[in-house]
């Protein structure tokens, strides 16, 4: 396996940034009545090519990030993502799999053994039928909770996220089934209407579906090299947006193209709350009073 040379270790000007996402795919083995994403067994695997999620790597780490998430989609299901691992560890990053974890192959599981990378994973109910209800495809209970098994049993740290989603849904139960399981750190939310989850076709998000931590310590590159503050901020309305730097992330400014990313300092944006909901008034998006400071300039390690 080729690794790239380690970036030049520099001070980060990312400031407030603690970890990037990576949507790898957009295919998934599973359909989830609320996904987001729309991602599926046909969906798109993307444009980004291997050279540039690697390209993508080594620049997080020499701005100081500290974390790559990888995610879908599948990210399983992306064929050199043991290659994107072992390169994120190389660099220093803390790296972490957001699966549903319906199949692991056994050379993955060895690479998700290494110090510094951990899993994370849904869960909708303890009744079987009800999950697969959720996830659109039959078994797929019983293989996640059999993969969640045996990745505490290899010692693996994990999360979880559970989203309601039916009415009479088991979330309770479910999180219950998981700390019995020995998975701790646990969080619940509700579905966000966009994308299956939407009333009707939506290609504009609300902000009222946010969860209130837009742009707070992370952003998000889609299959397509677009960047983000969230894989969600990708529906917020940009004729909203009244400051430039978040006019240029939601327009789909690319990694690739423009060579630059996170064109806001994230943590700026909204302050996360204890609610499920965002607070208008904080949300760049609504309130034009509320001030973003200038862009950092991120370059792509060549």
């Amino acid at each position: 396996m080729s690794i790239p040379t380690l970036a030049e270790t520099r001070p980060s000007p990312a400031t407030g940034i603690l970890s990037v996402e990576c949507e790898l795919t957009a295919r998934c083995q599973l359909q989830c009545s609320h996904c987001c994403t729309l991602s599926g067994p046909k969906a798109s695997t993307g444009s980004m090519t291997h050279d540039d999620w690697l390209k993508v790597t080594r620049s997080i780490a020499g701005l100081g990030i500290p974390a790559i998430q990888f995610i879908g989609g599948e990210p399983t299901l992306y064929p050199r993502l043991i290659e994107l691992i072992e390169c994120s560890r190389w660099h220093g990053l803390t790296v972490e799999v957001y699966s549903n974890l319906a199949h692991i192959r056994g050379a993955l599981w060895e690479t998700l053994e290494q110090d510094g990378v951990r899993l994370a994973t849904s869960y909708y109910s303890d009744d079987p039928a009800q999950h697969d209800e959720i996830t659109g495809v039959s078994g797929s209970y019983d293989r996640t909770r059999a993969n969640i098994v045996e990745a505490l049993r290899r010692g693996i740290p994990m999360r979880a996220g559970i989203v309601r989603v039916l009415e009479g849904q088991r979330a309770e139960e479910a999180e219950a089934e998981l700390r019995q399981l020995g998975v701790q750190q646990i969080q619940v939310d509700r579905a966000r209407k966009v994308g299956r989850a939407a009333d009707q076709a939506v290609s504009i998000l609300s902000v009222s579906e946010l969860c209130g931590h837009c742009f707070h310590q992370r952003v998000a590159i889609s299959p397509d090299g677009e960047v983000y503050g969230c894989i969600l901020s990708r529906f917020l309305p940009t004729g909203n947006v009244k400051t430039e730097p978040l006019d240029a992330i939601l327009a789909g400014r690319r990694w690739r193209e423009a060579r630059t990313a996170v064109p806001v300092r994230v943590g700026q944006g909204c302050t996360p709350d204890d609610s499920d909901d965002c607070d208008p008034s904080k949300t760049p998006a609504c309130n034009p009073a509320y001030d973003l400071a200038p862009p950092p300039a991120l370059g792509v390690s060549e």
